[in-house]
């Protein structure tokens, strides 16, 4: 049984720019986050996320809905295992895909097929498996000869098709997106938005963050809102999306009875 789950997470940023006295007092005692601190080294931090816990478990398919600067990428990012917990924990079960920046860990220098192996052990795969799928990589990007020269010679639109290949070549168990897929050219689109339709249909879990209450309505069956760094609302996606809509027109993000709020 594929699971996410988190007990009173937080996540801390440091501002090492802050170093000032005059720019730590102005940042420290000027701002109405309240998400500002200074740590045990006397550095300004920002605290992304604040005593977060959440269970998904299979068959769950979960939105992730605020405004920007909420917190929903810096949560897919620990829920993908990209960044660590400063406090409290995280524990998951099943082969995890993130859908995040698909351009991190391609290598400048290397080959398009060479990004393939390169990529396929950043994601736990073994050279050998990675070998045997490189073919049908190849021959979804349509890159042609171009898989043969360095990928610093690829236009943006060329690494996105390599990566996206790379990146969704394993079905997972757990689907973490953020945002839908809106780059490439219209033919390629189309091809990555089947793939990406077949990937959320067949996976035990999906996490997807989006501005788009039409898409989340449309694949997800759970939602919950964060503000500042904070699960503000959780339940069904319709009633977390109206509380949102509140939350932008009026700055109010105090869920109605009937929303189970996160504890």
């Amino acid at each position: 049984m594929s699971f996410l789950r988190l007990h009173d997470v937080c996540i801390d940023f440091p501002i090492y720019q802050g170093s000032s006295r005059s720019l730590r007092n102005a940042l420290l005692y000027t701002s109405s986050r309240g998400n500002l601190a200074r740590d045990a080294l006397d550095r300004i931090t920002v605290r992304a996320l604040n005593n977060v816990s959440l269970d998904v478990t299979n068959g769950d398919r979960l939105a992730l809905i605020g405004p920007n600067g909420a917190g929903k990428t810096t949560l897919l990012k620990v829920l993908a295992g990209v960044f660590e917990p400063n406090q409290g924990t995280f524990v998951a079960a099943g082969k995890v895909s993130s859908l995040l920046d698909t351009s991190v860990g391609l290598q400048a220098d290397a080959t398009g097929r060479e990004n393939i192996i390169l990529r396929g052990m950043f994601m736990g795969i073994r050279p050998r498996d990675m070998r045997q799928m490189a073919e049908e990589i190849g021959e979804f990007t349509e890159l042609g000869h171009y898989l043969d020269m360095p990928v610093r010679t690829y236009s943006s639109g060329m690494m996105v098709r390599l990566a996206f290949a790379i990146s969704t070549c394993v079905p997972p168990d757990i689907l973490i997106m953020d945002e839908w897929l809106s780059a490439g050219d219209a033919h390629f689109l189309d091809k990555a938005q089947r793939r990406t339709e077949s990937f959320v249909k067949t996976s035990s879990i999906l996490v997807l963050a989006s501005h788009s209450m039409g898409l989340v309505e449309q694949w997800c069956n759970r939602a919950i809102l964060l503000h500042q760094g904070q699960i503000a609302a959780m339940g069904p996606v319709k009633e977390v999306a109206a509380v949102y809509h509140r939350l932008v027109e009026t700055g109010n993000a105090q869920p109605p009875a009937e929303i189970v709020a996160a504890e």
